[in-house]
């Protein structure tokens, strides 16, 4: 138990560390700075654009992400996102506004092609956070928008083949745990029988919806973006885990997990296997670790820790999961990292601070040949 002397000498170096943060700050960044996950490019782009302007920093963000929303090629976020069981697109967002230190948040949304901004009119709109499912579509429908067919052509033949995947060894099964899924030995794309069911389709395309239901998608795009003023939010958004039970919520619109902003230290965010970070806090975690001093590089590290904890460090079963985090202080310094890589192999995260966006390395908890 934590006695009055500790209780208090721990309180006086987390003021410390604030302190210290607000001090090497100043007014805030020397420059804008977005970032976001690596499917990002365009978006950090247009944010920081945006910002430059003189738009705010939520408003920014939210039309960077847009541009990955409406693309029908990117099919883990929005329009063209792979489906749930039953072949709907259910999508999740959520938002925060550093300044106001307001949050809103939109869960299981169908026929919606951009949540994000549905999650912006429940923060400004109502005195919620969270709406969800049919009554999210409805809100969204009473402020004008109007429910669409999200699926395409490519969307829709991954979510065929998925159902046949189930009749053969390796299929991924949301009916069972995690860890039975990534026990199970996979198989490799039988062409023969798929060529048969979809004869108008590429191998390519084949090849690539049968990794998806072996291996489905989590993935996300989460983008923070902060002004010269130190003014920073974020926005998360996804059309969460493939071939997910009708109704799953991942991490993206939990505010504290797929996205968290404080105006005095800064945001973080994160993609991939929402269940993970759900029971890590994972963006709150790390932007909690940097209140107490730590750097980004270092805050993203401590919760890939955490969530490696999870599963008793066993690298054979974490080797088939897919997670990173986002950090973006309000000095403008920022970093981002996953559970794996190697410094020939590593993945990436966007940033734009000015001119065009590129791709910078991950950090890696993990590493590994290759």
């Amino acid at each position: 138990m934590m006695n009055r002397r500790q209780w208090i000498t721990g309180s006086a170096a987390v003021a410390a560390s604030v302190a210290s943060l607000k001090a090497s700050q100043g007014t805030g960044a020397k420059k804008p700075v977005v970032i976001s996950s690596a499917n990002g490019l365009a978006a950090c782009a247009k944010a920081n654009e945006m910002i430059r302007s003189g738009a705010d920093t939520l408003d920014a963000v939210i039309a960077g992400v847009n541009i990955v929303e409406l693309d029908p090629n990117d099919t883990s976020v929005g329009y063209g996102g792979l489906p749930n069981e039953d072949g709907v697109v259910e999508l999740d967002a959520s938002v925060m506004h550093g300044p106001t230190k307001r949050a809103g948040a939109v869960a299981a949304i169908q026929g919606i092609k951009t949540p994000s901004k549905i999650a912006k009119l429940v923060m400004e709109q109502t005195t919620h956070v969270m709406i969800v499912g049919d009554g999210a579509l409805r809100f969204a429908e009473a402020h004008g928008y109007q429910k669409e067919d999200l699926l395409t052509e490519k969307s829709r033949t991954a979510w065929l083949v998925w159902k046949q995947s189930l009749h053969t060894p390796g299929g991924f099964n949301n009916w069972v745990s995690m860890q039975q899924n990534l026990e199970q030995e996979t198989r490799n794309p039988p062409m023969k029988q798929l060529r048969s069911s979809f004869p108008q389709v590429s191998d390519e395309v084949l090849a690539w919806a049968w990794d998806m239901a072996v291996h489905p998608t989590y993935g996300t795009i989460n983008c923070l973006g902060l002004n010269e003023k130190g003014e920073i939010s974020g926005v998360t958004t996804t059309s969460g885990l493939a071939w997910k039970i009708p109704g799953r919520v991942g991490d993206s619109p939990i505010i504290g997990a797929g996205l968290y902003v404080d105006q005095e230290v800064g945001g973080a965010g994160s993609t991939g296997v929402g269940e993970l970070n759900i029971r890590v806090v994972g963006a709150h975690t790390v932007v909690e670790s940097m209140r107490r001093g730590m750097s980004p590089k270092e805050a993203v590290l401590e919760v890939l820790k955490r969530v490696s904890k999870l599963y008793n460090d066993d690298k054979k079963l974490l080797d088939q999961l897919d997670i990173e985090f986002y950090a973006l202080r309000v000095d403008g310094e920022h970093a981002a990292g996953s559970l794996w890589g190697s410094h020939r192999s590593y993945k990436t995260y966007s940033v734009n601070d000015g001119g065009e966006s590129r791709h910078e390395p991950c950090v890696f908890l993990y590493g590994k040949e290759g």
